[in-house]
């Protein structure tokens, strides 16, 4: 350093490869300083000055502390200027996490990238198991995305602008052991190709699929959730047969016009409401002995569509017939105990719908019938309804 020039030594924050660095270096000063660039190469600017807007600017920002550069590595430090750290401590785990997200120590494999106007999917730390990616505006999932991070558990990804065409045909396909895929309200036109079979819960509702393909689902066993509803699906074939441990099946507001057919044996709930199937094929019900719930509100089922005693069976719990155009109560078997038929057209109330006889040990288990919004009032319930209906709290007429 020259006799005329005087320096000192301090931080100097810059950008370089698209992070932003900071630098440890030495300031020069030449006496009569003119602003300009020393030959030494040196930032030469006047010391008083540039000290106290270096002050003001950390006083007024709040978040660093006295002796900051020293506590935390550089990365840490830049992390807390920036606001991305907002729990207490740092963690080993926390210092691969993407600047667009938050990675709490209390929930180590956990990343939350939610609400962040995101429009891709940002890097994924190799411990992650759970990535919450929600509610941002995501329309590309490239392949290899997620190879970094092959134990995710959980991906969540509804409500962002996802079309089949952008995502890659193996995104999903190295995760072997992922759980629960939410890929909900998107623009999805198809069901992703090549999904883990590891998969017990897969979420593709609202979005704009209207076929799905004859492999789509193949060899996913483990299946147990499957949610395609608000879609425009008119047929499905037999694509879900191969799906063994398949217990939900929820299809409604889609545009069938019949009930999906080689269903697996397992299932337990099946909604259908608001689609426009007319009938339900003769034995459906008995082909499933588990399924408890049935819905199919909201449809265009007649009374010439309804086989005799189709719902007679014992395993039904719950069965969901409003908003058709019934005239008349179908046979029900007496273990039923939720019973739905309101907005129909019936005209009249047959207690053999319920009870062929009724006396002590020969009634129904029925604890909810709704009648409201038909062509009969309370007047026609028979007084021999009390002994066969004898557990319903209320009948709503």
């Amino acid at each position: 350093m020259c006799s005329n020039e005087s320096g000192w030594r301090g931080l100097r924050l810059r950008q370089e490869g698209g992070y932003l660095l900071y630098t440890d270096e030495i300031f020069l000063q030449s006496e009569g300083d003119t602003g300009e660039v020393s030959k030494k190469g040196g930032f030469v600017s006047d010391l008083p000055t540039v000290v106290m807007r270096t002050v003001v600017l950390f006083l007024i920002m709040g978040q660093l502390e006295l002796g900051v550069s020293q506590q935390y590595s550089q990365f840490q430090w830049l992390s807390q200027l920036r606001g991305r750290r907002r729990h207490a401590g740092w963690q080993a785990e926390d210092v691969d996490c993407p600047l667009e997200c938050d990675c709490p120590s209390a929930y180590p494999t956990a990343m939350y990238c939610h609400g962040r106007n995101l429009q891709h999917v940002p890097y994924v730390p190799s411990h992650i198991k759970y990535a919450y990616l929600q509610r941002n505006q995501i329309t590309t999932i490239q392949d290899g995305v997620f190879d970094n991070a092959t134990s995710l558990v959980w991906i969540v990804l509804f409500h962002n602008q996802l079309s089949s065409d952008k995502i890659g045909k193996n995104v999903f396909s190295k995760l072997k052991d992922l759980d629960q895929l939410y890929l909900d309200h998107n623009e999805l036109t198809r069901v992703p190709p090549n999904l883990p079979k590891s998969i017990t819960t897969l979420r593709l509702g609202h979005n704009k699929i209207s076929k799905i393909g004859s492999n789509s689902l193949e060899g996913m066993a483990d299946l147990t959730t499957l949610q395609l509803q608000a879609n425009a699906i008119e047929d499905v074939g037999g694509v879900f047969k191969g799906l063994k441990s398949l217990t939900l099946l929820d299809m409604r507001k889609n545009k069938l016009k019949k009930i999906p057919e080689n269903l697996p044996e397992k299932l337990q709930q099946l909604y259908l409401e608001f689609n426009n199937i007319e009938s339900v094929p003769a034995g459906f019900l008995s082909l499933y002995p588990k399924l408890h719930f049935v819905r199919l509100a909201h449809n265009k089922l007649t009374d010439k569509g309804l086989p005799s005693n189709v719902f007679n069976v014992s395993t039904l719990v719950e069965l969901d017939l409003s908003f058709n155009r019934l005239e008349r109560i179908p046979v029900v078997n007496r273990n039923l105990e939720n019973l739905y038929l309101h907005a129909n057209k019936i005209k009249e109330f047959s207690l053999n719908s319920f009870c062929s006889t009724a006396d002590m040990r020969n009634f129904s288990r029925l604890r909810m019938l709704r009648l409201d919004a038909n062509k009969i009032s309370a007047r026609d319930i028979p007084a021999e309804a009390a002994y066969c209906l004898r557990r319903v709290a209320f009948i709503d007429v």
